[in-house]
């Protein structure tokens, strides 16, 4: 288990133990707020009356008066459910009221969604949601070199900006609901979380639109340079489907509706379904995005033994193209950093097989470089049998392990690629340091969205079960509440 794990099991058990002490000093009494207009309690009086159609029982003290409701407390004095009304003088039903006692004494009101201590609880959730996006943004900030290459780094990332404006919401939530109780019941805070989802989408949205116009822009400047294939319109495709799965959202759960409380329920339920799954996306994406960038402009710190090259294609006469080119010459630089900073001269590891339209492997093609650039022989060891990202960080390790077990290591690629190469390296059990060439503005974001599904490809299930766990929680309190 991890740290963060840790911190938010002890987060959560903090807050029962809270809510728990909460609810045993408010010696089970549960205030009754029933809105009356401010002309009828000048110029009437009230009485409640209990129908005894009910199994339980309620003592209620007098009524008193506040702004525009009446203020009722109740104490339990027999489980069960209660019927009761409020009574003007002349005999008049104000309106009904429906509670049921439990065996440990809490009143639960069906006409608000409160019950005994339900305060305590509202403060309670506010302070999980606000301290736990602290803690995974602290976990993010904690996840340094090699273990910065990791999902749960997407997830803190992504998430705690989720849970930070979800508990912002339910702050403001909670003091309306303290100040007025009456302006804000519990009802209104279920709805709030279980329409969370929603909520997220509409503060977000300027962000997705501003994010989908510059990848439409950048995708345009790309199809200017490149032929038209699917990869290539990528950007738009996700542009158009962020911006309508939004637009889609506005229209539909907007509408007014006209139906059953049940067909109502139901349609809350797909409502908060939809946003639930779109709002998961949109904090991988985002999640994404903010690793994506840091991975890009890392600069490694101390002495490095091992720099690996992460080969691509190249050009039929063995050189190198300008994406190849990039990553071997941001590789040497590195290299020569490191003897102008610590008088250490690294061993370089171009590693790539031969692919069956290709003269030679991509490892012989970067050598050839190298020496070109007149990097000693020496310092050059070519890996020359890997067919993808993996397995260039898998046979690289092997090298290094037969000379140096405890060899410090970074890879050098082009920067939208750094962040799910390092992953790559971390499930092939090496720990490494990514660097990141440059590459053209119009290519660089398209390229970046490439990678950014494939990492929600590469764990596809993990990712749905996820996403499954959040969809029941959000729906259930849909469906039920």
């Amino acid at each position: 288990m991890n740290k963060l794990a840790r911190q938010s099991i002890l987060l959560i058990l903090f807050l029962i133990l809270i809510c728990i002490l909460g609810r045993v000093l408010n010696h089970s009494s549960y205030t009754v707020y029933i809105p009356i207009p401010d002309a009828r309690l000048a110029s009437d009086t009230f009485i409640i009356e209990d129908n005894d159609r009910g199994t339980g029982e309620l003592i209620f003290e007098e009524p008193a008066e506040g702004p525009n409701y009446l203020r009722i407390k109740a104490r339990p004095n027999e489980r069960g459910t209660i019927e009761a009304q409020i009574v003007n003088q002349k005999g008049e039903v104000v309106t009904e009221l429906f509670y049921h006692v439990s065996r440990f004494g809490t009143i639960f009101d069906y006409s608000t969604g409160g019950f005994t201590g339900d305060s305590i609880v509202m403060i309670c959730l506010t302070v999980f949601f606000l301290v736990e996006s602290l803690l995974m943004f602290l976990a993010f900030r904690r996840a340094k070199g090699p273990d910065f290459y990791a999902y749960s780094t997407i997830h803190t990332s992504g998430f705690s900006l989720f849970l930070l404006l979800t508990g912002l919401l339910q702050l403001a939530a909670t003091i309306r609901h303290i100040m007025d109780p009456m302006s804000f019941t519990m009802l209104g805070v279920y709805g709030l979380i279980s329409s969370a989802g929603y909520n997220f989408m509409r503060i977000t949205f300027p962000f997705i639109l501003t994010f989908a116009i510059a990848m439409t822009v950048s995708n345009i400047a790309l199809l200017r340079h490149e032929r038209v294939r699917f990869q290539n319109v990528l950007g738009i495709l996700i542009s158009i489907l962020m911006v309508g799965g939004v637009l889609l959202a506005f229209v539909v759960f907007n509408a007014d509706f006209s139906g059953s409380e049940r067909e109502y329920h139901i349609f809350l339920t797909v409502q908060n379904v939809y946003c639930t799954a779109y709002t998961y996306f949109e904090c991988m994406l985002i999640g994404a995005i903010i690793c994506g960038i840091k991975a890009a402009n890392h600069e490694p710190a101390g002495i490095f033994d091992y720099i690996i090259i992460l080969g691509c294609g190249f050009r039929k006469d063995g050189t190198l193209p300008p994406l190849l080119q990039g990553r071997v010459d941001r590789a040497i630089r590195f290299w020569k950093e490191q003897q102008e900073k610590y008088g250490n001269t690294a061993t370089l590891i171009p590693s790539g097989g031969q692919g069956p339209n290709e003269v030679m492997a991509e490892a012989e093609a970067m050598h050839r470089y190298l020496t070109s650039k007149k990097i000693p022989e020496e310092y050059i060891l070519p890996e020359n049998q890997s067919r993808n990202t993996y397995q260039n960080m898998e046979f690289s390790k092997n090298l290094i392990e037969k000379s140096n077990p405890e060899a410090r290591v970074v890879f050098s690629t082009t920067n939208y690629h750094v962040f799910r190469s390092g992953i790559w390296a971390s499930l092939a059990g090496l720990r490494a340091e990514g660097i990141g060439s440059d590459t053209k503005w119009w290519f660089w974001p398209n390229a970046f969205m490439r990678e950014c599904i494939g990492l929600l490809a590469n764990r596809w299930k993990q990712e749905i079960v996820l996403l499954l766990v959040l969809v029941l929680v959000f729906g259930t309190m849909s469906a039920v509440l």
